[in-house]
């Protein structure tokens, strides 16, 4: 009897297919290489890599939970917050786009796509609509509120994973005791009640059905995390509250459902077998041997800064790298925290608008 493939071989074949353009291949392979990789650390490579390929093929639902997935494996990965975003942002979810490009963006500040991509983003995303108040009106007696018109008093924002949806509320400074979560088979209930201020309340039903039993929650300093079980696991949300579509079935469960018995035949490449490892072992011999210039440098002088900085300093290089199209990396938040940082490009440069 055959020895199965290693989740190495898998890998490379998963390679061979993408760099063939045969992404359902690839993706299928990936499966197989995620399944034999179990629990080891190079399963969240595995999930980034299979989001590129799910990407590629248009199905962005599967790419955005297998890059969640990666991230929550292993969250320094800015490949896998990259293309989270890419996913996110095509399914119109803005707001946990814009979150994974800022997390990326953290990680690689040097990486100008994330400035760009939260622009791209920051345009799509819808704007508050805007009622303008005639002279006339605005001295008149006070109407009673519109309730209907306003606005919530927290942001909140969801992401899938294989097993779980996990919902960010974005309440900073709420103490544990001012907040109440409560789980039902297909309903969650948040409610924050804070004396003197008005009280919040997120009561959606929800997309699917879940395990209140399995679910769970924690007040942290800047938001209120909700983690709940699906009752189905490896299905796609693809809105947070119930709509009537067609729950989407997740990239592993798809594929391996699709595999036949005996498994995938190894990925006939037109381009012939490569040694991998043997590429690898170079790859990394060579970048062992050579010394940093130009970008290289920059970036790992840059990582090494972020990794080493407070809060304050990383906010501060987030937002001026960002705002500046990548001209300007300050580390000051009391210089940069309360204004709008330019653009400034080096003496005799111009700069251009970025073009995909």
């Amino acid at each position: 009897m055959a020895t199965p493939p290693t989740a190495t071989e898998l890998e490379h074949q998963a390679r061979e297919a993408f760099v063939d353009d045969d992404f359902a291949s690839a993706a299928a392979l990936y499966t197989q290489a995620i399944a034999a990789a179990g629990s080891s650390p190079s399963a969240a490579a595995l999930y980034a890599d299979r989001a590129q390929a799910y990407i590629k093929m248009g199905d962005f639902a599967a790419a955005a939970a297998d890059a969640a997935i990666a991230a929550e494996l292993d969250s320094s990965m800015a490949r896998a917050h990259l293309r989270r975003a890419h996913a996110c942002a095509k399914l119109e979810q803005y707001g946990a786009a814009r979150a994974a490009a800022e997390a990326g963006a953290a990680l690689a500040p040097a990486d100008a796509r994330f400035a760009h991509l939260i622009k791209e983003i920051d345009a799509k995303a819808p704007k508050p609509m805007e009622t303008e108040v005639s002279p006339a009106a605005a001295t008149a007696a006070p109407a009673l509120p519109a309730t209907a018109e306003m606005k919530p008093k927290y942001r909140h924002d969801f992401y899938n994973s294989a097993a779980e949806v996990v919902v960010t509320v974005f309440a900073k400074g709420v103490a544990a005791e001012h907040v109440a979560v409560e789980f039902g088979e297909q309903l969650l209930s948040v409610s924050v009640e804070v004396p003197g201020e008005a009280a919040y309340h997120l009561q959606p039903r929800l997309f699917g059905k879940i395990v209140p039993d399995k679910c769970r929650f924690a007040v942290l300093s800047t938001k209120i995390e909700v983690r709940l079980a699906k009752a189905e696991p490896g299905t796609a949300w693809p809105s947070l509250e119930f709509t009537g579509k067609p729950r989407l079935v997740a990239a592993a469960t798809a594929a391996a459902a699709a595999a036949p018995p005996g498994g995938w035949p190894s990925y006939p490449s037109s381009k012939g077998r490569k040694d991998w490892d043997k590429i690898e072992a170079e790859v990394k011999k060579a970048e062992k041997e050579e010394k940093l210039d130009g970008d290289a440098a920059a970036n790992k002088f840059f990582q090494d800064i972020f990794s080493n900085a407070d809060e304050d300093m990383r906010r501060a290089m987030t937002k001026s790298f960002q705002e500046s199209n990548g001209t300007v990396l300050s580390t000051n938040w009391e210089d940069v925290g309360s204004k709008k940082i330019d653009p400034s490009p080096p003496e005799g440069m111009d700069l251009r608008k970025w073009e995909y």
